[in-house]
């Protein structure tokens, strides 16, 4: 497998046969992994919370109907 250095970027290699870039630099990937668990925290979050708000808006339609 042969990596390619990316022009520009010191940190990044492109492998020859996938055409896939790599990042080297541990720490930035790091963040990039860091990052991305918490955006995908998030979106669990607001999922519960609009699933919560949907059973609340339920709730109080019963409510108002009488049952």
């Amino acid at each position: 497998m042969t990596y390619l250095k990316v022009q520009g970027r010191d940190n990044l290699v492109k492998n020859s046969r996938t055409n896939f870039v790599v990042n080297t630099n541990r720490s930035e990937y790091d963040e990039y992994k860091s990052r991305q668990k918490k955006a995908e925290s998030m979106e669990e979050d607001l999922a519960e919370l609009k699933s919560e708000m949907n059973e609340i808006k339920q709730l109080l339609r019963n409510l108002a109907n009488g049952n």
